[in-house]
């Protein structure tokens, strides 16, 4: 009698995904899904900020601060902190151009006071008048050249004296200026310290001048017996 094979089902399984992948049907193997991650309650990013109360998410601080700045913005109270880099170049060019315009200032002054003014002629035609009248009941030579020529003459002088003496302060002022006044973030302009210069020498030498006129120092007054 012939043996029935009574083998398990193995063999006929593995012929089946033999032939299977013979024909290019071979099943793939099932994807693996990932585990779903659920974001929990403790997470850093609820985290409330640095010196917040418990329980204060970084949300709600943010609302507040919108609140209080639309509030302070209503009522008018918003202030800019942030520093303005232009301000201090601002106000530095604000003090240069003052002391350019002192700068020109001394040296029309000097110019000035060598020249003279119609202030100073204004003032020796009043001392002529004076003189006039003083003299003019009688008087000597010598009291009619002093009231009518030499009062006129020390008139001028006094005149020019006064615009030298003002060159010379305003050009001084202008000099000392950067080294008493406050910092400036930006230097002195070399014309404004060339001009000042100027008017400081055109004061002095105005003076000098003023000085020897006042006190007859370059030409003596006429006298009687020579004229």
């Amino acid at each position: 009698m012939r043996r029935m094979n009574t083998s398990p089902s193995t063999s006929t399984t593995d012929d089946t995904e033999e032939k299977k992948a013979a024909n290019g049907t071979a099943t793939a193997p099932e994807a693996t899904t990932a585990p779903s991650v659920t974001k929990q309650a403790g997470s850093p990013e609820d985290a409330p900020p640095a010196g917040v109360a418990p329980g204060v998410t970084a949300a709600d601080v943010t609302a507040m601060d919108v609140d209080a700045t639309d509030a302070a913005a209503e009522d008018g109270l918003e202030v800019d902190l942030t520093p303005d880099p232009y301000a201090d170049a601002g106000t530095a060019a604000a003090t240069g151009v003052g002391t350019g315009a002192a700068a020109v200032v001394a040296a029309g002054l000097g110019i000035v006071s060598l020249s003279g003014a119609w202030t100073g002629r204004v003032a020796a035609e009043r001392e002529t008048l004076m003189g006039q009248i003083k003299t003019s009941g009688g008087g000597s030579a010598a009291q009619q050249i002093s009231e009518i020529y030499g009062d006129a003459w020390h008139s001028t002088a006094l005149v020019n004296g006064i615009f030298a003496l003002l060159a010379l302060l305003v050009g001084v002022f202008v000099l000392v200026r950067p080294a008493f006044g406050p910092p400036s973030p930006l230097p002195q302009s070399g014309w404004v310290r060339s001009v000042a210069v100027a008017g400081v020498s055109l004061g002095v030498l105005g003076l000098l001048i003023s000085v020897g006129m006042f006190f007859d120092l370059f030409v003596a007054l006429p006298s009687a017996a020579g004229g």
